[in-house]
């Protein structure tokens, strides 16, 4: 599998298959799945918790580091497939339809490279 030929559909179809092979539906309400969720984040957060923003980028660069934080991400999106699979949430739709909301509450010519629009913009 790879992101180039693998659909969404696909890897909800393998964390479903995964959650039914070991009967934990019964445990996978959405409280506990977004609960769980939470835990994996911060996992994640742990490997960037005391490195520069420079440091942070560099962690690719660490095959033992790298593999870590990959496994937490893939632990993170597993978790929110699962919590896609129990509402039954069409997540094309869905993150289509938030980054158009997005768009238009930062506008392009407001926050094109800072993070408000009150904020100078970055010198060129």
């Amino acid at each position: 599998m790879n992101d180039s030929d693998t659909t969404i559909d696909a890897l909800r179809a393998l964390v479903r298959r995964f959650v039914d092979e070991r009967n934990w539906s019964q445990f996978h309400a959405p409280k506990n799945l977004s609960m769980a969720l939470a835990v994996e984040a911060a996992e994640l957060m742990e490997h960037f918790q005391w490195l520069t923003p420079e440091e942070s980028h560099l962690v690719r660069n660490n095959p033992e580091k790298n593999l870590a934080v990959c496994e937490e991400l893939a632990d993170v999106i597993c978790y929110a497939l699962a919590i896609a699979n129990v509402l039954q949430v069409d997540i094309a739709t869905t993150v289509e339809q938030k980054v158009r909301k997005n768009a238009e509450k930062y506008p392009v010519d407001q926050f094109r490279g800072r993070y408000g629009p009150e904020d100078p913009a970055p010198v060129e």
